[in-house]
């Protein structure tokens, strides 16, 4: 009997053991979950907290980044608007060079023609009268001296002018409009000291033979007053 209750207690005592544990083992898993979980939680706010200084950083480095090539921009912009200015006053003082020189030229030529009028006055005592054959009508020509001769007509010269007016252009450009002479300047059938002188007639002055003669006759006859006075001063001195 009493061998039979010592067996009982001693398997009660192993199953209480057992079941002892498996309790503790319980609690002991639970244990570490929670402390595994607190770990967790702990460590989170900092990786949370790297996180939020990488993002501010390369945001910084980007603000840097676009406030360079707004300086690099503007940089180009005003070393751009700096290379425009100073071509402009190159050009603008290319221009005043060039007035300057063709206001010399204009001076140097009235002074020349100054000089042979007085001395062709003083030595021939006027211009030689033209002796050659007299046209008939300007119909005899073709062409721009054609129309030079109806041009000088309309202009109140006689037909007897012509062939003094028609050796001299001959004489100066051939009578064509876009004669022009490279060492002084003169363009046109009469040979205009600068060509753009003729643009007192017309704006077309570059292409339209009219015009040119137009302006041609009326030079001939403020300085020389006739073509053949001109043909005349042409022929002593080699221009008129």
């Amino acid at each position: 009997m009493n061998r039979l209750w010592s067996r009982v207690g001693i398997r009660a005592a192993s199953v209480g053991l057992l079941v002892a544990g498996v309790i503790g083992g319980v609690y002991l898993g639970q244990d570490r979950e929670v402390q595994a979980r607190s770990a967790t939680a702990t460590s989170s706010p900092v990786k949370l907290v790297d996180s939020r200084a990488e993002v501010e950083e390369i945001q910084f480095l980007k603000e840097r980044q676009a406030q360079h090539a707004a300086a690099r921009a503007y940089r180009r912009q005003a070393e751009g608007a700096a290379a425009s200015e100073a071509m402009a006053q190159a050009k603008a003082a290319a221009g005043k060079a060039r007035t300057k020189a063709q206001e010399a030229i204009e001076k140097e030529a009235a002074e020349k023609a100054a000089k042979a009028e007085k001395g062709s006055s003083g030595s021939s005592g006027g211009s030689v009268a033209y002796t050659g054959p007299i046209p008939d009508s300007c119909n005899e020509y073709s062409g721009t001296r054609k129309t030079g001769c109806a041009l000088m007509i309309d202009a109140g010269f006689g037909i007897d002018q012509f062939p003094c007016l028609d050796k001299l252009w001959k004489r100066e450009s051939g009578w064509n409009p876009k004669a022009s002479n490279p060492s002084s300047g003169a363009y046109g059938i009469p040979q205009a000291l600068p060509g753009s002188k003729m643009g007192s007639v017309a704006d077309d002055w570059r292409t339209n033979a009219a015009t040119q003669i137009k302006w041609g006759l009326g030079y001939i006859e403020g300085r020389y007053d006739t073509p053949c006075g001109a043909w005349s001063h042409s022929e002593s001195t080699g221009w008129y």
